[in-house]
């Protein structure tokens, strides 16, 4: 379903993100944990994308079966890094032909055996290049929907690590929307007071899109801190750090905080009305379950417009 369909359906969406397993262990795990996320009834799923190799294939292969099967709607992410025309063709190409309605785009990070790696050296070298070929996709009719790709952007609501200039950062944003951006999609955060500031500099700026809250429940000590690597520059308030660290030597009891931790946030969301939720689940459908029986009443999410 396009995004605009999903946005005029719901009237707060409730997303989850997966990534594609890497083994065919991995692989047995979240097919199993599927049936419970379809449970959930989602407004829709993404799936990551990694940076060249057989790690886009495993995203393509999950994106297709997951829309074959039915009952989660996929979004796939598409990077810059490493992305060539012709091969962006090919996927937008067979995405088109499964009826894929929607993408998610980011610039994506630079592999970790790429030394001194220079993104101005990339066919695209910036998400909003990728937005501009996706519409350009869309325009020559070339998706059976005639409104072509939802497209998704990300959000920085703590800033991006390269662009410290937070005026320039919503500049950069604000071309994206222009390019042609149905949706925003948040980096995770921890703290709701940033994201509802940022949420007010997007209006100042003119940015009106729907815009999607991403959150990540805290499942271990070691996934705080990895998150704390591959999100650079997010937060993590000293109040949590207290909560988890009080618990350290116990992983279930850190992972209770957490899930409390994102539970809170979610509910304090939806009390401002935000526009929807995107869970960053790492594959694990009992940390999710667990923050939906959390919300209570709002368990039902999304909630579905009349």
């Amino acid at each position: 379903m396009h995004i605009r369909d999903i946005l005029e359906r719901d009237t707060t969406t409730i997303s989850f993100e997966f990534f594609p397993p890497r083994s065919e262990k991995a692989a047995s795990a979240l097919s199993e944990r599927l049936e419970t996320f379809a449970s959930l009834a989602p407004s829709f799923v993404s799936v990551t994308y990694g940076a060249g190799g057989s790690t886009r294939r495993l995203t393509h292969d999950l994106v297709v079966s997951l829309k074959s099967r039915g009952g989660l709607d996929p979004v796939p992410h598409l990077t810059c890094v490493m992305q060539q025309p012709e091969e962006l063709d090919e996927i937008l190409t067979r995405y088109a032909e499964h009826h894929i309605s929607n993408i998610l785009v980011i610039r994506g990070d630079a592999p970790e055996e790429a030394g001194g790696y220079d993104p101005d050296t990339e066919a695209y070298a910036h998400a909003i290049d990728l937005v501009q070929a996706i519409r350009a996709f869309n325009d020559a009719g070339r998706h059976p929907d005639e409104r072509g790709f939802g497209i998704g952007v990300a959000g920085f609501p703590e800033g991006h690590p390269e662009t410290p200039n937070r005026l320039r950062q919503m500049d950069h944003l604000k071309a994206k929307v222009d390019a042609g951006a149905d949706w925003i999609t948040t980096q995770m955060f921890f703290d709701n007071r940033v994201f509802y500031d940022w949420c007010e500099q997007c209006e100042l700026n003119g940015i009106e899109t729907p815009r999607i809250a991403g959150i990540m429940p805290i499942t271990s000590l070691a996934t705080m801190k990895r998150m704390a690597d591959l999100a650079a520059g997010t937060n993590f308030p000293a109040k949590l750090q207290r909560r988890i660290l009080r618990h350290q030597d116990d992983d279930a009891a850190v992972e209770q905080v957490g899930v409390q931790w994102a539970s809170e946030q979610c509910n304090d969301l939806l009390d401002h009305g935000v526009r929807g939720i995107h869970l960053y689940t790492l594959n694990r459908s009992d940390a999710t379950m667990r923050i939906f029986e959390a919300l209570g009443a709002r368990s039902s999410l999304p909630l579905r417009g009349e």
